[in-house]
């Protein structure tokens, strides 16, 4: 198993979990590896310290590693504060998401029915324009919106 980290090009940081370095190539390749973040599909590969397994007592030599294609890398390092911060982000968002449901496009419905007591208080979640959400602000309905993030319904592997 190959841990990566991995960075977008809006300098998003996350880790990647790869069967090999050709699984990592080939799926970087085909555009399967995303930001889960941003979904940018532009990817480098950070700069790694290798994990080292050492064999107490033995002398063996390590077989040589087979010749990957070349990937794109940085070596950029990301302010601790902000990698911190994005973390949090994610987290809030992903509780967001395991706490609501979507109701997609009948969210302006939805959150008009039940702020006029036709249907019952839920936690929803969906999407609205930009008009009808000023419309829900201006009836005094709470709304907020969040950024539309790719992976914020799964676990990051």
């Amino acid at each position: 198993m190959k841990v990566l980290n991995l960075q977008c090009a809006h300098q998003h940081e996350f880790e990647g979990w790869f069967a090999s370095e050709d699984d990592f190539v080939s799926q970087l390749g085909r555009g399967m590896v995303a930001c889960p973040l941003c979904g940018d599909v532009h990817i480098d590969k950070k700069l790694t310290a290798p994990r080292l397994n050492l064999r107490s007592g033995r002398n063996e030599p390590e077989p040589a590693a087979a010749q990957a294609p070349s990937v794109a890398m940085s070596n950029h390092v990301m302010d601790p504060e902000l990698a911190a911060l994005q973390a949090r982000m994610l987290r809030a968002l992903r509780e967001v998401v395991a706490n609501t449901e979507d109701v997609g496009e009948r969210f302006a419905d939805e959150a008009r029915a039940m702020h006029h007591g036709e249907l019952d208080h839920r936690n929803i979640r969906g999407q609205a324009s930009p008009q009808e959400a000023l419309a829900l602000m201006e009836e005094g309905i709470e709304v907020i919106a969040l950024p539309a993030l790719p992976a914020i319904k799964e676990t990051l592997q």
